[in-house]
């Protein structure tokens, strides 16, 4: 007889929550050597955008989790990097964080593994593929029809937390320790994230736990994106121009390869990565829990003409049998900014919409 633990893990399996239609991997269509790209992937705005270069007051900044995680010893730095981090969330959405404590052995394995991975054969990596209607595996994302402009990159996604919801026939064996690397990397950004999340709550005048306590037992998505080089990569986009539909995302480089850009100002700013930091970012649910007072910012990911480019997303969003709306607490001071729904009408809403800015937060706005 299976407990209520197994049923509810089963459910939360078989729930459709909608995929992606299949299209053609780029990594292989980029070893061709193609002299021009196929229309689909063309994308005019990518010539007309402004970008901002070299323009340092536009840097997005720097987070110590040292100094946070310091208050007993060190109040005023605490305080003042609490400051920081409160502005962060506020005016940018973004930040790099260092001195987070995952260890640069964990984070090492995790980058050569995922290397590994995309240097298999195509049909090796295909063992791993999507299945209709989920999202998690190889493939792509939000793509919702054949006449839909692409994306030049591609991905491979697996739902890491929590760990009763892993569908292990996506986990690799190939490399031979991804499956255990995968694992602790996984564990090592859950607390990070949780920690980030107690900061954040204090920051808007809550209890600690305010925030802590949807996302503890919360899911946790890995994505892997892989970025061939592109030879009209001033013609094409890595990832479309979008905000994170989750709560908090850590993103780590894998390569030394810039190609991360943010939206400031009606300009596109490329973030310059800080190595083994994590650059972290407000994702929809936590603008809409704060009431608005901490924003999703839109960003993008361009490529490179020689280069590939790695980089790996962890998505920690709320549990799964919540509710995504403002915190009742903030909506005494001011009303409710966004409408309240469940977490999983809010997921299947996120699943059946394309890339597009900022959408999903105008959905739910009131």
């Amino acid at each position: 007889m299976k407990t209520g633990k197994e049923m509810e893990t089963k459910e939360l399996r078989r729930v459709d929550y909608g995929g992606s239609l299949p299209v053609e991997n780029v990594q292989a269509l980029a070893s061709r050597n193609l002299e021009e790209i196929p229309p689909r992937y063309l994308r005019p705005e990518a010539e007309l955008d402004p970008v901002s270069i070299e323009d340092h007051s536009l840097e997005i900044p720097t987070i110590d989790m040292s100094k946070l995680l310091d208050e007993q010893h060190d109040p005023s730095s605490h305080l003042g990097e609490l400051e920081r981090l409160h502005s962060a969330c506020k005016d940018w959405g973004f930040f790099q964080l260092i001195n987070h404590g995952v260890s640069e052995e964990v984070i090492e394995k995790t980058k050569i593994d995922i290397e590994e991975f995309f240097e298999l054969p195509l049909d090796q990596k295909k063992a791993y593929a999507q299945l209709p209607n989920s999202i998690e595996g190889y493939g792509q994302v939000f793509v919702l029809s054949e006449e839909q402009k692409l994306d030049w990159g591609d991905m491979f996604f697996l739902n890491a937390r929590p760990v009763a919801v892993r569908d292990m026939r996506f986990w690799p064996t190939h490399p031979t320790s991804f499956r255990e690397n995968m694992d602790k990397y996984s564990r090592e950004l859950h607390k990070v994230t949780i920690c980030l999340l107690r900061f954040m709550s204090r920051n808007l005048g809550l209890h600690s736990e305010a925030l802590t306590s949807a996302f503890e037992d919360g899911r946790q998505g890995i994505k892997t994106n892989f970025y061939p080089p592109c030879v009209q990569a001033n013609k094409v986009v890595g990832i479309s121009p979008h905000s994170d539909a989750t709560g908090l995302t850590l993103l780590l480089q894998v390569s030394n390869v810039r190609g991360l850009q943010i939206k400031k100002y009606g300009k596109w700013v490329p973030v310059e990565p800080i190595p083994n930091a994590f650059i972290v970012n407000i994702g929809d649910v936590i603008e809409i829990m704060s009431n608005g007072e901490y924003k999703s910012i839109e960003h993008r990911a361009v490529v490179n003409t020689e280069n590939k480019r790695i980089s790996v997303a962890a998505f920690h969003g709320p549990n799964i049998k919540g509710t995504v709306g403002p915190l009742p607490d903030l909506v005494k001071k001011n009303t409710a900014k966004y409408k309240a729904i469940r977490t999983e009408d809010y997921l299947r809403l996120l699943l059946s919409s394309r890339l597009d800015g900022k959408s999903l937060i105008d959905h739910m706005k009131l």
